[in-house]
C-alpha cells in the first residue's frame, strides 16, 4: 500500500516596501493605516490595511521616504514620522552581509 504524503504547512509570503524581498510574513514587521493613524502591528491581526518591512534600518528608511505611504495608499502625518522614526531607532544597524543582498 501507498503511505500518504506528508502535508507541507503553508507559510504566507509577503513583501518588504523597502527593498521588495519576498519573505515569510512572521519575519517581518506589519505596519497599520488605521482610523486614529498608522500603528506598528506585532500580532499582524490588527484591522486596517497593512504593509510589511524588514527589521532592517535601510528598508525602513526607504518606507519612510515614501514607499510605505504609497502601499498603505496614505499620506504620512508628523506623528506617523515621528512614531516609524522612534522604533527605527530600536532596530540594528544593518550588517555588511544583509546590505549586499539588496539589489
Amino acid at each position: 500500500m501507498k503511505k500518504p504524503d506528508k502535508r507541507v504547512k503553508h507559510v504566507p509570503q509577503r513583501s518588504c516596501v523597502g527593498c521588495r524581498q519576498v519573505l515569510p510574513k512572521r519575519s517581518l514587521t506589519r505596519i497599520v493605516r488605521t482610523a486614529e493613524g498608522l500603528k506598528i502591528d506585532p500580532t499582524g491581526k490588527l484591522a486596517g490595511r497593512g504593509a510589511y518591512l524588514h527589521n532592517q534600518r535601510s528598508c525602513w528608511e526607504r518606507g519612510i521616504k515614501g514607499a510605505l505611504a504609497h502601499a498603505l495608499k496614505t499620506e504620512l502625518t508628523d506623528s506617523d514620522r515621528v512614531l516609524l522614526q522612534s522604533y527605527m531607532q530600536s532596530l540594528p544597524e544593518d550588517t555588511v552581509e544583509q546590505a549586499g543582498q539588496e539589489s
